[in-house]
């Protein structure tokens, strides 16, 4: 028992006797060697380095798929692989950021990166605290400063104390010198993957416009049309349709398998690109996204089931242990959890 909940508490990580430790990365594999401080990168894209006797391979990412060291089961397990995800469960958190300098100042802020003003600070230290309980195995947010500030501050909350570490792989010597050489380092880490595709809607002409003033100039109707219609988007901006089809895309693409694969994923992300990926998860219609609204930093928790999202509304509402009692997995992890820090 004991056994198992620390493998659903800090993922899976195959210690090899002879050959150190074995990551896969999707198709890809990773092999830590602690002793000689050599790590070899099986990928079709591989950029060396040599310092003295320490020699390590990195990832070459591409465009549209961003690659970290994930920890899943070893091929050497396909039957055991299938038969776990077929049957696991996983949870989903979302959250939107927190309040950011420009919401406090009315301006429509879309693609402009600007940072969390105190009580933005403040909702992601609470939205942490209301996820404090649940399991976290990887986090994805856009490229935006107030939704990573949101992740991270989240994460000083959750009890498992695991630091969240973003994956530079911008360029190669970013991920070189990014490189972790210690195994129990790795193992109380939390891989987070920025991503453009999860960045908030592009608002065009209207990024730094003041929102009253841009109603009294335009009209409010047409206005209200730029920010709530499903199809129409401000001057040279996106709509909430350009929007879903880049968030919904890169979901399936790159979180929805390791959710499959059995991994606890939070995303911190914006109030647009989210209703895209709620959308997606809930089935919503055009006409019924249009009037979803995400408060600032109130996290939002799905259950991963047979294939299926099942929402659970916030991680503590209605009561805590109604989230728990949904799934064996879940009630599992929060047990051993007291176990562990009691």
């Amino acid at each position: 028992m004991a056994n198992a909940m620390l493998h659903q508490t800090v993922g899976t990580l195959q210690l090899l006797s002879n050959s150190g430790t074995h990551w896969e990365v999707g198709n890809n594999s990773v092999r830590l060697f602690p002793k000689s401080f050599k790590l070899e990168v099986g990928i079709s894209k591989r950029g060396t380095y040599s310092s003295g006797e320490r020699k390590f391979s990195v990832i070459q990412a591409s465009a549209s798929q961003t690659s970290v060291y994930n920890p899943v089961l070893s091929t050497s397990d396909n039957g055991t692989h299938e038969s776990r995800k077929k049957s696991n469960e996983a949870a989903l958190i979302l959250v939107r950021h927190g309040e950011s300098l420009w919401n406090e100042k009315n301006l429509f802020t879309g693609c402009v990166d600007v940072p969390l003003t105190k009580k933005g600070v403040e909702e992601a230290i609470e939205a942490g605290k209301r996820i404090s309980n649940i399991p976290v195995d990887m986090i994805y947010t856009s490229a935006l400063i107030r939704a990573q500030m949101t992740a991270m501050l989240a994460m000083t909350q959750h009890r498992r104390k695991k630091v969240p570490i973003i994956m530079h792989n911008e360029s190669e010597q970013a991920k070189a010198w990014s490189q972790i050489y210690s195994e129990e380092t790795m193992k109380q880490s939390i891989p987070v993957i920025a991503a453009w595709q999860l960045n908030e809607r592009m608002y065009g002409e209207l990024q730094g416009l003041n929102k009253q003033e841009t109603a009294d100039r335009f009209g409010k109707e047409k206005v209200h049309e730029w920010r709530r219609s499903y199809d129409i988007p401000p001057p040279n901006g996106e709509s909430l349709e350009m929007c879903a089809q880049r968030a919904v895309a890169y979901f399936k693409d790159n979180i929805e398998p390791q959710l499959l694969s059995g991994k606890n994923v939070m995303i911190a992300a914006h109030g647009n690109s989210l209703r895209s990926i709620i959308m997606y998860l809930d089935k919503l219609t055009s006409q019924e996204v249009i009037s979803l609204e995400l408060s600032t930093g109130m996290p939002m928790l799905y259950i991963f089931k047979e294939g299926k999202f099942i929402r659970r509304g916030s991680p503590v509402a209605p009561t805590e242990a109604g989230v728990y009692a949904y799934t064996r997995r879940l009630a599992q992890y929060r047990q051993k959890l007291d176990e562990m820090l009691h």
